[in-house]
């Protein structure tokens, strides 16, 4: 199963495209360009499934992505800010004096919303995201 997950955000948008276990894809994008991004990666990569974070922005995201041909779900963010600056300081280990400061009181140097994109595709892959109207678990009534 792949996964199109979208941050959405008043300005810019983290999207990703994943896998089981792996990330196919992954962009921080302007929110007027999300759309016809997140459109092309659908047909480019099979995408099963869209998951959108329900939180800023999410609303005119939803609106944007009608008529895609795969379902597209609504899920819980809780959490996802932390969980993907700790994933980008994993990819982007501090250097210098910044090793020495703890991760927590670390922000990384540039947008990292396509990293809560990938927390978000994984939480739903894993059955740990919630959708929005539905059972504990995270994927939508068939």
């Amino acid at each position: 199963m792949k996964v199109l997950a979208i941050d959405p955000g008043r300005r810019k948008c983290g999207i990703a495209v994943c896998g089981p276990g792996e990330v196919l894809v992954r962009r921080v994008v302007p929110t007027g360009g999300l759309i016809d991004v997140a459109r092309e990666w659908v047909r480019a990569h099979r995408v099963d499934v869209v998951v959108v974070g329900r939180s800023t922005g999410a609303p005119q995201v939803m609106q944007g992505l009608e008529g895609l041909s795969v379902p597209i779900v609504q899920v819980d963010e809780l959490g996802t800010t932390l969980a993907a600056r700790a994933r980008y300081f994993q990819d982007h280990p501090p250097r210098g004096w910044r090793r020495l400061v703890p991760r927590s009181f670390l922000v990384p140097p540039e947008p990292y919303d396509d990293y809560a994109a990938v927390v978000l595709a994984e939480a739903y892959l894993s059955g740990r995201g919630n959708a929005v109207g539905s059972p504990p678990g995270g994927h939508p009534p068939r």
